[in-house]
């Protein structure tokens, strides 16, 4: 398919309008109508994040909304309250107003002249989130939604913890998200817009003191977290994700709980719509997205006879900091629980053995800090590179077990899981897990990650006794995957005591043994053939650009050590700037984060992250700074974060917090 550049040119934009919400507070919306919508109505597609419309992801926003809008849909992207041009503030990620503000923005397209009553909502990370809550007992007009890179579990599958244990980078968000939220609104909104601006900066929140205060599942993480509600979900899901993403483990896990509802899609990119998709082979989203519409949203839709999942079955590549196309294919498969037969591999002295085998005695866990300098990143923001590194200096400090080179092809589909016997002197522990391929000239590849903070339970809830484990069963499930383990390469599995700096290590030290385990990996029970017909291609959109990038510069990382034992993992993203030309005006923006640790002190860890935006527009400059540095000892968490506000090098606001929380469980 081609872009209709004739139906592309006659969209009709409003750049700016607003839709109340009953409690009086405006959201502010960018709509893109066909021609003739406004006399003959049309079914609408809303999308709904907090990443103003205005500016921030304006360039992103035009790869999608004039594209739907030439192809028969009047398309809305709104700003959640408290960001962008939108009234109102925003405490928190998913709080309730952000919820019932989706129902209410629904209800209203709904009603609007040039709607046929028919709407879908679709987004990407947060906005795809949202789409599906929005799902859970669906408003009428709702018919369908497409969540591409979502999260279906808060806890288990977000930014913030994993496995019951601390993500460095929810400190990174946690900067990033109040400098998002106290940039300006931009003169949409009307000549008080600075007056708005300083009653915004004056009601900003800390989110990150929440996110690491509550340190086990509960309340707080299982709202909005539709795995927990599954069964409420009442509309058709089209889930989207990629294999280097933190979230790809949703797609899966989603057209289990549900095969009659949700289709899936999984590629190898990381954090991106997949047109954008790296590493590649990236799609063409628009063209996937508009079957999907048509299906659902045009008049008397029909049953789709898509495959029930689409995934990309990974092959091994050499590990390296980026690749840019993986190798591999796309498959169709049905729900893993149909596709596949279990193989069970039994530990022994660092073997994995298809027969029984067993531990002639119990073997220490190392928690040697240096584990995890070959991590690379957890892949949640999409930066370019920082896929795992040859696992082979980690797996020399790890506890190991490797079968035999394989006699034929091992095709894992589904999630790999982890039955244990284990015994620490403190429940305050974790422990990681790595699977990795290893090929016969010894490198070995990160296939998959998984983490168990012990003081929790299988459920990952808090466990209040925290007695010493004696001889306690684990069972631990790795993230859904589609690989192929190659003839002739071995399967190896990795256990440690801590994985930093992507996890913040755990306060206690002390004896921690393995006793006995097995490894459950579930295997595709036939050949898996290339797709035929293949994922439509990337189209070059947008046919017409209204921005230029300005500068657009590498991420740089370094790790090191110095002589006192001090070991330091960091990376800078440069200033990058986009300029729109339809409003003159510029984003950009630098980030840069150091995570900190002495090699024989797990509770000397530090992170700290710097991230600055600046917005150029006619009428000024606005620049905003926010840090966050975290510390801990054995007892606390220590919180401080930084925002500054300036218009034109001058000081508007000054933010400040400051926050000790105990340490309970990590």
């Amino acid at each position: 398919m081609k872009p209709d550049t004739r139906a592309m040119q006659q969209i009709d934009v409003t750049d700016h309008l607003w839709i109340r919400m009953p409690d009086g507070v405006r959201l502010a919306a960018r709509l893109w109508l066909p021609k003739g919508a406004r006399a003959v109505p049309v079914p609408a597609l809303f999308e709904y994040i907090p990443y103003r419309k205005a500016d921030m992801v304006r360039a992103r926003d035009e790869r999608n909304h004039p594209f739907f809008a030439a192809h028969g849909y009047a398309c809305l992207r709104v700003d959640m309250r408290g960001s962008g041009d939108s009234e109102g503030h925003m405490p928190d990620m998913y709080a309730d107003h952000e919820l019932s503000d989706a129902r209410r923005v629904i209800e209203w397209i709904a009603a609007q002249p040039w709607c046929d009553g028919q709407v879908g909502m679709f987004g990407t990370s947060w906005g795809g989130t949202a789409s599906l809550q929005a799902n859970i007992e669906a408003p009428d007009a709702l018919k369908a939604v497409i969540a591409v890179c979502a999260t279906h579990d808060r806890y288990e599958d977000d930014i913030h913890h994993m496995g019951g244990c601390v993500l460095t980078d929810t400190f990174e968000w946690g900067a990033t998200l109040p400098a998002i939220l106290a940039a300006p609104p931009t003169r949409n909104v009307g000549a008080d817009w600075k007056v708005r601006w300083e009653e915004r900066l004056e009601n900003l929140t800390f989110p990150v003191e929440a996110w690491i205060r509550e340190e086990a599942r509960g309340a707080y993480w299982r709202h909005g977290s539709v795995i927990h509600q599954a069964d409420k979900l009442s509309r058709p899901v089209l889930s989207i994700g990629g294999w280097s993403d933190r979230y790809s483990n949703s797609v899966m896990s989603l057209v289990s709980a549900r095969p009659d509802l949700v289709w899936g899609v999984v590629g190898p990119w990381g954090h991106h719509y997949p047109d954008q998709g790296h590493p590649g082979p990236g799609i063409g989203f628009q063209q996937l997205a508009l079957e999907w519409w048509n299906r659902w949203l045009k008049p008397a839709p029909k049953q789709s006879d898509w495959p029930r999942l689409r995934v990309w079955l990974t092959d091994y590549d050499p590990p390296a900091d980026a690749i840019e196309t993986r190798s591999g294919h796309w498959i169709e498969a049905g729900p893993a629980e149909a596709e596949t037969d279990p193989l069970v591999f039994h530990m022994a002295d660092g073997d994995l053995l298809h027969s029984d085998g067993k531990l002639q005695g119990a073997l220490d866990i190392p928690s040697d800090l240096h584990i995890g300098r070959a991590a690379g990143d957890t892949g949640y923001f999409g930066r370019y590179g920082g896929l795992p590194l040859d696992q082979s200096e980690d797996d020399a400090l790890s506890l190991v077990f490797d079968t035999t080179p394989l006699g034929s092809d091992v095709v894992l589909f589904g999630e790999a899981t982890l039955c244990l016997r284990v015994k620490s002197d403190s429940r305050l522990r974790q422990l990681s897990f790595r699977l990795n391929d290893v090929a016969p000239d010894g490198k070995s590849s990160r296939v998959g990650l998984c983490i168990r903070n012990l003081a929790l339970n299988d459920r990952l809830d808090a466990d209040e006794a925290l007695e010493p484990l004696e001889d306690s069963n684990l069972r631990v499930g790795f993230p859904t995957s589609a690989y192929r383990f190659r003839k002739g390469h071995r399967i190896r599995l990795a256990i440690a005591g801590c994985y930093w700096p992507i996890i913040w290590p755990s306060r206690d030290t002390g004896q921690l043994s393995l006793l006995d385990g097995s490894l459950t990996l579930p295997i595709l029970k036939r050949t898996p053939e290339p797709l035929k017909p293949d994922l439509p291609p990337v189209l070059e959109l947008p046919l017409i650009s209204n921005h230029l990038v300005l500068s657009n510069p590498l991420l740089t990382r370094t790790q090191g050590k110095d002589a006192d034992g001090w070991m330091k993992h960091g990376w800078e993203q440069p200033f990058s700037e986009v300029f729109c030309t339809e409003t003159a005006t510029a984003f950009g923006y630098e980030t840069r984060a150091e995570h900190v640790i002495f090699e024989k002190d797990p509770a000397s860890a530090r992170s700290h992250v710097e991230h600055h935006a600046r917005y150029t527009r006619p009428d000024g400059v606005a620049d905003i700074r926010s840090e966050v540095i975290a510390t801990c000892d054995h007892a606390a968490f220590f919180l401080n974060g930084t925002l500054s506000a300036e218009w034109d090098g001058k000081r508007v606001a000054d933010r400040v917090w400051s926050v000790t929380l105990p340490r309970r469980y990590g």
